[in-house]
């Protein structure tokens, strides 16, 4: 009788042992799933406000040598409802002021074209809601109408990940920027897939169906590293990498080595998160010798516009 119930016992703690790893498991998918749901709401909390932006690229080549470079300055805006990119300098020279509003309204119309596609299809309540009838025209014209999100989020949230359960592992705390943070990673299914979802409505295509092992291929080979606030559900900051790209095409011209991408997610103001920087790398090798690529944006100097930041605003926006 004793070595039966020890044999019971033993069963029922055997059976009873996984449950808290398949728990913890659960609470971080649900984790995940809050994070993911709520990513997208910050930049819509504040019916106006304008930023700068910085882009950079940089190649150098064997003996860390630079080759090729560019820096672009930008300041966000918005007319008629939408976000709209302007550019300042290009190289440390200043852009004219035709070209400067010549790009203004191709970027506007862009974004119009680009809602429009957006809301095709679409439920009506996600149609853009218009201010209350009591403003003014022109602060109307200043305030967010768009319901796609602008294209200084789209760059800082490149990776488009969706929830994929039970894909996530939690490997501890750290302090980032002063905060307690989850150090989660995530092993990508279908982070690509695009190709993927084609290439299975029309599988009597070679080059879809070849496009998507290479999808497969690099999702396989994908990690993720999130930094999460869990009081927040805020992505501080994410990494991503391709641990191993030896399967890329055309490794006779060109062999790509480390590949990393990094977002990080600042709070110009209170409650509401936004794009802080995100910087690109990629180490080729070639015939001739090793190449570095590197690629930066820089988004600061958030701020609500007044009075001051208005009449500052250069005559046609």
């Amino acid at each position: 009788m004793g070595r039966f119930l020890f044999a019971a016992v033993i069963a029922l703690v055997a059976a009873l042992w996984p449950l808290p790893s398949l728990r913890a498991e659960s609470d971080l998918d649900v984790l995940m799933r809050q994070v993911l749901q709520s990513r997208d709401a910050n930049w819509k909390k504040l019916q106006q406000y304008i930023l700068e932006e910085q882009e950079q690229i940089e190649l150098r080549g064997p003996g860390h040598q630079p080759v090729w470079g560019e820096q672009r300055e930008y300041s966000w805006f918005i007319r008629d409802g939408y976000f709209v990119r302007s550019p300042l300098k290009f190289n440390g020279v200043t852009i004219g002021e035709g070209d400067r509003r010549k790009y203004e309204s191709e970027f506007l119309d862009r974004q119009r074209r680009r809602e429009r596609r957006w809301l095709r299809g679409r439920p009506a309540e996600e149609a853009p809601v218009r201010s209350a009838g009591d403003r003014s025209a022109a602060s109307v014209d200043s305030l967010i109408r768009q319901t796609r999100e602008p294209e200084f989020i789209t760059s800082a949230y490149f990776l488009r990940f969706k929830f994929e359960e039970g894909k996530y592992a939690l490997v501890g705390r750290e302090s980032l920027d002063g905060r307690d943070a989850l150090r989660i990673e995530y092993y990508p299914a279908r982070l690509f897939q695009r190709q993927q979802r084609r290439a299975e409505a029309d599988r009597s295509d070679p080059q879809k169906a070849k496009t998507a092992e290479l999808e497969r291929m690099i999702n396989k080979v994908s990690v993720v590293t999130l930094w999460i606030d869990p009081s927040m559900h805020q992505i501080l900051q994410y990494t991503f990498e391709n641990v191993d790209a030896d399967f890329l095409p055309a490794r006779w011209l060109v062999r790509v080595g480390d590949v990393r991408a990094s977002m990080t997610m600042g709070q110009p103001f209170p409650d509401v998160w936004l794009p802080r920087g995100l910087e690109v790398s990629a180490a080729l090798t070639l015939a001739v010798g090793a190449f570095d690529l590197r690629y930066t944006l820089a988004y600061h100097d958030y701020k609500l516009p007044d009075v001051a930041s208005k009449v500052a605003i250069p005559e046609g926006r």
